[in-house]
């Protein structure tokens, strides 16, 4: 019975039927989910291309002992965060020695010391908010959207109570069509949230990998620059 009610069912007629706020409601929900699968997939892109350029980095980050043909392959690889850090200190350290070049002595040079660290943190900041961006909607519309389905087929459940009172007959063919028509807000929210709170829970994960290594990164970058430039 209810799989030959769910196809008799005619969804169009069913959203363009529903009054202002069941289309209001239905129209939140299929932007949002489409706003969040465009999300999901360019997210998804740029964590796997932040992943891939960040091996590559640190590769030949220890691979190399020379810090300038650092800086510029890391210019080849600007969506690894961990490299547009190592730019950020890179930069600031040059800053360093030429002051030490030009005979400022050693308070000038833990003074860039701290500049360089300062100049890691800014970086590892500005590139986790980079990551992060877009992330919180995905984590809205995980939870919103099954209250505004919700409030969809309540609203919609509602209007059929009205009506079947209206009719005066309230038998099971009577109930059944338009109480599985309000439910349809409810899959709609669903559909919207569940891809949401999936994808939301995945990216805060790649993230926090992806800040552990910038962080990681920043301290083993400050004790080489104390070993080699700072003597």
């Amino acid at each position: 019975m209810s799989v030959i009610l769910a196809s008799g069912i005619n969804y169009y007629e069913v959203m363009t039927k529903s009054g202002p706020v069941g289309i209001s409601v239905l129209g939140v929900l299929i932007f949002t989910s489409v706003v969040s699968w465009g999300i999901i997939f360019r997210k998804y892109l740029q964590m796997r291309r932040a992943a891939r350029q960040t091996e590559k980095f640190l590769e030949g980050f220890w691979q190399s002992k020379r810090l300038d043909q650092i800086f510029q392959s890391a210019e080849k690889l600007p969506q690894s965060p961990v490299s547009q850090v190592f730019r950020a200190g890179y930069i600031e350290l040059s800053k360093v020695t030429q002051q030490s070049a030009d005979g400022e002595g050693m308070k000038a040079q833990l003074g860039g010391l701290e500049n360089v660290e300062r100049a890691l943190k800014r970086a590892s900041v500005a590139e986790l908010t980079h990551l992060e961006r877009s992330i919180p909607f995905l984590g809205t519309a995980a939870s919103a959207s099954p209250f505004v389905g919700l409030f969809g087929t309540v609203w919609g459940i509602m209007n059929a109570f009205s009506d079947i009172y209206e009719m005066g007959n309230a038998n099971l063919a009577t109930v059944a069509k338009p109480i599985s028509e309000a439910l349809i807000a409810t899959a709609f929210g669903l559909f919207a949230a569940i891809p949401a709170v999936v994808a939301y829970n995945y990216f805060l994960s790649k993230i926090k990998v992806l800040d552990s290594e910038m962080e990681s990164f920043s301290s083993d970058f400050l004790n080489i620059v104390k070993r080699h430039f700072l003597k």
